[in-house]
């Protein structure tokens, strides 16, 4: 009989192949994220960008945006107006933006070699109905099928531009890997946003574990989640 400690060996084995698989789908390949209810009228195309959205009045977007979103308030943002990624990486000094960045997905390259990639995906059902929690991770599985819940850690990131007012926060989920040998240490924060229809995913890959720590700092601080505003 395998014992516990070779058992969770074994899983934390498993996550290398998960996590440079799912970086490989966000970092390189672009992947769609796109995966829509078919029950649900067909939307039309769109553009995804990272901007601020705007919403049609009688939503109390002022009240969203000032309080934290956990997992259990993503049905308090406006029906079918999507969450944003701010910008503000780029100004940061030793990051600078990569040039090509495509199909709403912005990159960004840090002196110390470390890459993150942002992306907001439009027209995006809930994979599980009410519950952004569990859609996004029905979001990490359908990147890469391997991936367990368990791999998951809740995790959060700022929400809302404003520099000025009390620091907002909002519930992501976090897949992390530390550097093995001659590899990168790398990470995946996503979410997806079921009543907004929108996901958003940043992934980082970089160096060691402490300048993956640094590049985490940056995009808490710089690359915050943006709800929709009136």
């Amino acid at each position: 009989m395998p014992t516990t400690a070779g058992m969770a060996g074994g899983a934390r084995r498993q996550v290398v192949p998960v996590l440079a698989a799912v970086l490989g789908a966000l970092l390189v390949g672009g992947c769609s994220v796109d995966v829509r209810d078919p029950a649900a009228p067909q939307p039309v195309a769109s553009t995804p960008a990272l901007a601020t959205p705007t919403i049609t009045p009688g939503h109390d977007a002022a009240a969203v945006a000032a309080q934290d979103l956990p997992f259990a308030a993503g049905g308090s943002l406006a029906p079918g107006m999507p969450v944003g990624i701010a910008d503000g990486l780029k100004e940061v000094p030793g990051w600078k933006p990569v040039a090509g960045s495509v199909a709403g997905e912005a990159r960004y390259v840090k002196e110390d070699g470390c890459l993150v990639a942002a992306r907001v995906r439009t027209n995006q059902a809930a994979l599980v109905r009410g519950d952004d929690r569990e859609s996004t991770v029905a979001l990490f599985e359908y990147l890469d099928p391997s991936i367990l819940p368990g791999y998951l850690k809740t995790e959060t990131l700022r929400w809302g531009a404003d520099t000025e007012g009390p620091a907002r926060t909002v519930e992501v989920l976090a897949l992390e890997q530390a550097a093995q040998p001659a590899g990168r240490a790398t990470a995946v924060l996503a979410r997806l946003f079921g009543t907004a229809g929108s996901s958003v995913y940043i992934s980082l890959s970089c160096p060691d574990a402490a300048a993956l720590a640094g590049a985490r700092a940056d995009v808490a601080r710089f690359l915050p989640l943006v709800p929709p505003s009136a």
